[in-house]
């Protein structure tokens, strides 16, 4: 659980970074879908993975 959730943390970074980052005309195939339900919507589901990942992390982090 501890690598998932390192995982969608950074995932959640990059999705938030990435479009101030790069030029306007990029933009990933990956994340697209999210924003078919609007821009709000897909700072949720950009935040939320970044929150449940860092509590993921965090939770397991001293777990072996």
């Amino acid at each position: 659980m501890r690598e998932l959730g390192i995982f969608l943390f950074f995932a959640g970074l990059i999705a938030i970074a990435a479009p101030l980052l790069l030029p306007a005309n990029f933009h990933f195939p990956l994340l697209d879908w999210i924003y078919t339900w609007g821009s709000t919507v897909a700072w949720a589901i950009k935040g939320g993975a970044t929150v449940l990942g860092l509590i993921l992390w965090l939770s397991f982090k001293n777990r072996e």
